[in-house]
């Protein structure tokens, strides 16, 4: 995992820790996993599923009742983002606040992120 010993990848919001918790009894399941794939027009699509087992390279978040995994291809992608829950008049659903999108579409369905350089050679 891409991650800072002592410091959480990812931080969840009371809102989203609640609404976590509520599909985690509701579907009897592990956890909340998160992920990317390809798709959308900028790229990239968050993916979210619910999770009955934690898979042995999914990077596990708890914050009270609320567990979040992270698949691990998506580790170094969702660092540093803030998953949170809103609930609007016409539209209630999880934003991530991910602070290594470069581009989003206009929908805000797709993201793009910086492409990862290469490592430079070593002599």
């Amino acid at each position: 995992m891409f991650s800072i010993p002592g410091k959480s990848p990812v931080t969840i919001t009371p809102a989203a820790e609640r609404q976590i918790a509520r599909l985690m009894t509701g579907k009897s399941a592990h956890g909340l996993r998160i992920g990317l794939k390809k798709g959308g027009c900028a790229g990239m699509e968050y993916t979210m599923e619910m999770a009955e087992t934690p898979n042995p390279a999914d990077e596990v978040v708890e914050q009270g009742e609320a567990r979040v995994l992270i698949a691990p291809t998506a580790q170094m992608f969702l660092f540093g983002t803030e998953i949170d829950y809103e609930t609007g008049l016409l539209e209630s659903g999880f934003k991530f606040r991910n602070p290594n999108v470069t581009e989003a579409c206009g929908c805000g369905e797709s993201i793009r992120f910086e492409p990862i350089a290469a490592p430079a050679p070593t002599r």
